[in-house]
């Protein structure tokens, strides 16, 4: 499950017309990060490794719409950051990775 909604992320990256080249490479490279981060999580932590890919698969969605919507990109960035609350001292490469691609997220206009 967790697996297929990081290759859904990626593709959801990859198709996007919405997406700059660089802007694109850069969050790529940030979820193959993530993808290695949450897979570890995910045998001690399986719900939170569930719920963290599925913030960023929304987030994802919404920097790649045509039209955005301010209120669900905020939203979905809200929740992507809160899922990895608690995690700062035990994983603190997740959260490293996950920080990056929420800045990288709010940088692209959400």
């Amino acid at each position: 499950m967790i697996k297929n909604r990081i290759e859904t992320i990626q593709s959801t990256i990859e198709s996007s017309g919405n997406i700059p080249a660089e802007a694109k490479a850069e969050l790529l490279e940030l979820v193959a990060g993530l993808k290695s981060e949450v897979q570890s999580l995910s045998a001690t932590h399986h719900e939170e490794a569930s719920s963290i890919t599925r913030f960023a698969d929304v987030s994802a969605h919404e920097v790649s719409r045509s039209r955005k919507n301010a209120e669900l990109a905020e939203t979905a960035l809200q929740g992507l950051r809160a899922s990895i609350q608690g995690f700062e001292d035990s994983h603190p490469s997740l959260v490293a990775v996950v920080n990056r691609f929420a800045t990288a997220l709010s940088n692209m206009g959400l």
